[in-house]
């Protein structure tokens, strides 16, 4: 059973997720395989590669949240370069109505995955299917995984927060930045860069 992997996964790493949290994320792994047979939406197909290397790594954000004392209830929060949600919809999923999301894709089929996932899930979060560039709008934190060389994403990311920028790095260290260090059963050594205005 999906949601009992889930809920094993998530509490041999120290995240104690309700019945409905985790209905959430089995919603959420059965719709991803279903749309990535057409979609390609992600390269990992097991329910244990996706539960591990999407929904509890986007939820290594929370951790380092927690960490620096970084207040989001109530903010503004911004994934750029969405992709299939990681991490800004199970951030959404773990904090529910406390942050105020907005997910960035330029990709059109992945938008509308974002979009139909909205509906199912019955979460609220809004979708901009557009370049990064091209947005105008501030985020209190700005979010974000895989987008690229940090010398030509952080600019970018820089121009639309007013407060933080995270960027998930792997197992990349971070140099001359502060960062978090991510070391639990299931995802180890890994670095999440902060940036502070």
């Amino acid at each position: 059973m999906p949601a009992e992997l889930i809920k094993d996964i998530f509490q041999r790493n120290g995240f104690n997720l309700t019945e409905e949290q985790i209905q959430r994320f089995d919603l959420y792994l059965r719709e991803l395989k279903r749309w990535n047979k057409v979609h390609n939406l992600t390269s990992l197909e097991e329910d244990e590669q996706i539960i591990k290397r999407h929904f509890l790594d986007s939820l290594t954000l929370t951790l380092c949240i927690e960490e620096k004392g970084i207040d989001v209830k109530g903010k503004k929060v911004c994934d750029v370069g969405s992709g299939a949600g990681f991490p800004g919809v199970p951030l959404k999923i773990f904090y529910q109505d406390a942050i105020n999301l907005t997910l960035i894709e330029s990709v059109s089929k992945k938008c509308s995955f974002l979009e139909y996932l909205k509906v199912v899930l019955d979460i609220d979060y809004r979708v901009l299917c557009t370049r990064a560039e091209k947005v105008k709008e501030k985020f209190y934190v700005v979010v974000s995984r895989a987008l690229g060389p940090l010398e030509e994403t952080l600019p970018l990311l820089i121009n639309l927060s007013e407060a933080y920028i995270m960027v998930m790095k792997g197992r990349e260290p971070v140099e001359g930045f502060e960062y978090c260090y991510i070391n639990l059963p299931d995802i180890k050594g890994n670095y999440i860069l902060l940036y502070t205005l």
